[in-house]
């Protein structure tokens, strides 16, 4: 049950580190939240969820959702899900949609072939993405705004004709240059 890693304890639930191995416990500095990596050589087949900071070095195909926390794509990482999370890096490979409540942000080694859905995006040069994005800022912000009615939209006036293009007849072409130094 308890594990010996270089003479130190290993508890029950979490997970010794290194290539191929779950790691938990690591603070982030900033946030305090738990980060987990999923290494390598560990593939995952299914739905993924959690309330904690992921990185994925590994296979996942089917679904991630993270929707509070951030996700990140390891360079190794070869992912086939949509992937909603608060912030998403990617610098490995997905094939899926990206649903951020942030930002997307596909490095120049990610490889991104799906939609984008959030309000900020970085593609940085030399990045992958084949896909649409939809920037909308989500519908907390649209609650928020006031609606318009139909009364007080305004239509738009139509393209009135330039008075300077009418009545202009294009003028016929006498020869070229060279036929009038003659």
């Amino acid at each position: 049950m308890w594990d010996k890693k270089e003479g130190k304890d290993v508890a029950p639930g979490s997970f010794a580190t290194g290539t191929g191995y779950a790691s938990t416990g690591q603070s982030l500095p900033s946030s305090g939240s738990r980060l987990v990596n999923i290494g390598q050589t560990i593939f995952i087949k299914g739905e993924l969820t959690g309330t904690e900071d992921l990185t994925i070095e590994g296979r996942v195909e089917g679904k991630i959702e993270l929707k509070d926390h951030n996700l990140t794509i390891g360079p190794n990482g070869k992912i086939k899900a949509d992937v909603y999370a608060k912030s998403i890096v990617i610098t490995g490979e997905v094939l899926g949609n990206a649903f951020a409540s942030e930002r997307v942000e596909i490095t120049n080694s990610g490889v991104l072939k799906g939609d984008i859905t959030s309000p900020r995006i970085v593609i940085a040069d030399g990045a992958q993405f084949k896909g649409s994005v939809d920037m909308d800022k989500g519908a907390s912000n649209r609650e928020s705004r006031p609606a318009q009615r139909p009364d007080q939209m305004k239509p738009i006036q139509p393209v009135s004709e330039a008075p300077a293009f009418k009545n202009v007849m294009p003028q016929p072409v006498h020869g070229n240059s060279a036929e009038k130094a003659r």
